[in-house]
């Protein structure tokens, strides 16, 4: 059984999706990120770095692992699934694994940051980080270009991109000049295991719950 510890966030929303996609048994216990949860004595025992997501693996001597990125790698091993073990074609997915994990993810969070949960509004700390976030999905798009997948099948590297990607109008970056990546945002999209992961547990920034939102953001920015 894998104990997964999350929130709402993209970077939680991989490992639900990859769990969901490898059929593993799974326990999900949410952290209140804004009560500093993920900075307890109990968590930090598990994850020191005191950030969501993480696991312990329960059928296998209580490993635990942090860090998105690590997690994706250690149930596509353990499953044997979605990690090819050929190696070009594993070789890529760890190469767009850690595009997202080096690129996407820092660079669309701080997008965030500055034009959404910032109230002192810095337009070129804003250009910047939208106009770094454009660059990288042209990467993709380019790369897209005749693919269904970032590798030559689904893989954990769709599965951590498109977990932020998805989230593209929330940084304040449109997509319509980029359509292999759109494509590709709609084709992951339509998996089951996606549909599912991605509520749990869920973002809900509708029916005015955007600006709860955004504060309950900004309150984990401070701390």
């Amino acid at each position: 059984m894998i104990e997964l510890y999350t929130a709402a966030t993209p970077n939680g929303h991989k490992i639900s999706i990859a769990l969901e996609e490898m059929q593993l048994p799974y326990l999900i216990t949410t952290l209140d990120l804004t009560n500093n949860e993920q900075k307890s004595s109990h968590f930090l025992t598990i994850n020191p770095n005191g950030k969501i997501p993480a696991i312990i693996d329960r059928g296998n001597h209580n490993i635990s692992v942090f860090d998105s990125g690590a997690i994706l790698i250690y149930l596509a091993e353990k499953s044997g699934k979605l990690l090819s073990q050929e190696p070009n074609e594993r070789s890529q997915t760890l190469q767009w694994l850690m595009f997202q994990m080096s690129g996407i993810g820092p660079m669309m969070g701080q997008a965030n940051v500055w034009y959404r949960y910032r109230e002192d509004q810095y337009q070129p700390a804003i250009d910047r980080y939208q106009n770094e976030v454009r660059r990288l999905y042209a990467v993709m798009n380019n790369h897209l270009n005749g693919r269904d997948y970032l590798a030559q099948h689904y893989s954990i590297a769709d599965i951590a991109n498109w977990a932020w990607i998805r989230t593209h109008e929330w940084s304040g970056v449109e997509v319509d000049e980029f359509p292999h990546l759109q494509d590709w945002i709609e084709r992951i999209a339509q998996r089951p295991a996606c549909q599912r992961g991605i509520n749990l547990p869920p973002i809900n920034i509708h029916n005015g719950n955007a600006e709860r939102f955004i504060q309950t953001a900004r309150s984990i920015l401070v701390n």
